[in-house]
């Protein structure tokens, strides 16, 4: 079921979302000291923007990130951010910024691009090659003089009278500030400092949710999901349903965003993992078999320079989501988001090399594998594999105000509103069910249900209490990703675009305490809205 916990110190909460790619195992003794006006832990988008704004806002700010790039998801392979599914002319500021800087970037190297940043009624995708989106956050960081820490994963958490005064990193390096921003996408800072948050989903009764707990809009698939010896095959989780609107700790499932290239000049080919085993895709073999015409085994977007992002295919009952397998992720030791941050790229592997070399995949689907490999130019120093793991939930803060279903669908005003949110709820498979020895379920999606006028979501105010925890538990963060919010509330929320709005807006809201003086629930709101104003923040519902 769905934890509640307000936990003062996490010992050696030291994780990082691609955890292959830290170097060490244990925190150093030894500690190097950094003074900050505003510390934000996470160089996600949103965090990102949240640097950004305060740096100039005139503060000192450092960024550290557990990974060694910076850019979260946009950078690690997510190559369009999913505006085209919200109201783009309610997402100025920042993110605007970086999408005028990606077009002129293309525009610049004769690159005609198939979209237009000024024509924001258009749903076309806005993309990028994850590179172009590392170099620009990059310049944006750099040109606000923000100081970027990377490969720095938390270990500790210096509490003094319910505020964080220090954080310390498994390197060893202490880092001081007035303002701490949670902006990574797992809340480890958040659970670090004490402040209460769930895990899990809500059961439907909990808050009057008519999405939350199990969910079981896929049909069941006529398929054996049981060996020979009578147990469930690979990739199946468990053996029973759950009543429909039962909560759990169940989360959507997590997988990579892919960068392939279709130039054979610019490709790393698929090749068999070392652990690779056949065996282990018995139930895809049986699935393909069964339904030869499934469309495809993935989503592909078309990408600049002749490149595609591959993504997990919401509709499809098998596809690149480990589905089931996140569950542990967010609550997990360093060393087990270690095993299961590998557990995912070995899957992905897996299925690729599965795709390309088993018999039973339908011709169609080999015909496109064939077609495709990694793209050479991107993620070099990674081996062409994305390193940011697709974490679209986790850890999730019970703060100020705690958002639900009715607040992104039926009350959309708030009166102390930082951003205005519009994708539509939408969440992934969290299980795979077998049922009996005749056939599987895939639980847990929400499909996203779209305006009739508009292929968005509701559009809907996003409150400054969402990000503020309660004044008790800590008085000096601000968290914009793992916001507060129900599953079903999360699952509108966790885009990029909403992210960057809020963790903009986190941004200037830090600032505006540090010079007041007062804690960030005593912000003046009044102050805030002008500045953000200002910023070129839209804090207006769109007229549709």
């Amino acid at each position: 079921m769905i934890r509640l916990l307000a936990i003062c110190f996490i010992c050696l909460l030291s994780i990082c979302t691609a955890p292959a790619l830290q170097a060490a195992d244990a925190v150093t003794t030894s500690t190097a000291s950094s003074r900050f006006d505003i510390v934000v832990y996470g160089g996600t988008p949103a965090g990102i923007a949240a640097a950004v704004a305060a740096a100039r806002d005139g503060k000192s700010v450092a960024i550290v990130e557990q990974l060694e790039i910076v850019g979260g998801m946009m950078s690690g392979g997510l190559s369009f951010s999913d505006s085209n599914q919200t109201a783009r002319e309610t997402l100025g500021g920042i993110f605007e910024e970086f999408h005028l800087a990606v077009e002129k970037h293309y525009t610049d190297q004769g690159t005609t691009l198939p979209y237009s940043v000024s024509d924001k009624l258009s749903n076309k995708p806005w993309t990028y090659e994850p590179h172009v989106a590392e170099k620009t956050f990059r310049d944006m960081l750099n040109t606000a003089g923000v100081k970027v820490h990377l490969g720095e994963a938390l270990a500790s958490v210096q509490m003094e009278d319910q505020a964080i005064r220090s954080i310390t990193t498994r390197s060893g390096q202490k880092f001081s500030a007035g303002v701490f921003i949670d902006a990574s996408y797992e809340g480890d800072l958040l659970a670090a400092a004490g402040v209460s948050y769930r895990v899990g989903r809500e059961s439907s009764s909990q808050h009057n949710e008519s999405l939350a707990g199990a969910r079981y809009p896929k049909k069941p698939v006529d398929v054996s999901p049981l060996g020979d010896d009578g147990k469930p095959l690979p990739f199946i989780n468990e053996t029973e349903k759950s009543a429909e609107g039962q909560g759990d700790d169940r989360i959507m499932a997590y997988s990579f965003r892919f960068c392939f290239s279709r130039d054979p000049a610019n490709q790393v080919p698929f090749t068999r993992p070392a652990d690779y085993d056949p065996a282990r895709y018995e139930l895809f073999r049986r699935y393909f078999k069964a339904t030869p015409d499934v469309p495809r085994a993935f989503d592909l977007y078309r990408l600049p320079n002749n490149k595609l992002d591959g993504n997990n295919g919401i509709g499809l009952q098998l596809s690149l989501a480990f589905v089931g397998e996140s569950a542990a992720y967010p609550e997990a030791s360093y060393e087990e988001r270690q095993r299961i941050w590998q557990a995912h790229r070995s899957y992905s592997e897996g299925f690729f090399y599965f795709l390309k070399t088993d018999d039973s995949v339908p011709q169609h689907i080999r015909k496109t594998i064939d077609k495709i490999g990694y793209a050479k130019d991107e993620f070099e120093k990674f081996g062409h594999f994305p390193p940011v793991l697709y974490v679209r939930e986790a850890r999730r803060m019970e703060g100020a105000y705690f958002l639900t279903q009715a607040d992104i669908l039926e009350n959309t005003t708030k009166t102390d509103c930082i951003a205005i949110g519009s994708f539509p709820i939408d969440s992934h498979d969290c299980q795979r069910i077998a049922i009996g020895n005749g056939s599987f379920l895939n639980e847990g999606t929400i499909y996203p249900k779209r305006l009739e006028t508009r292929k968005i979501g509701q559009p809907h105010q996003l409150p400054y209490r969402a990000i503020t925890p309660k004044a008790e538990q800590c008085e000096n963060l601000l968290v914009p990703v793992c916001l507060s919010a129900s599953h079903v509330a999360l699952s509108s929320v966790r885009v990029e675009p909403t992210w960057i709005v809020l963790g903009q807006s986190a941004g200037i809201a830090a600032s505006l305490a540090i010079d007041e003086k007062v804690p960030v629930q005593q912000v003046e709101y009044a102050k805030l809205k002008q500045r953000l104003i200002d910023a070129g923040q839209v804090l207006e519902l769109p007229a549709l």
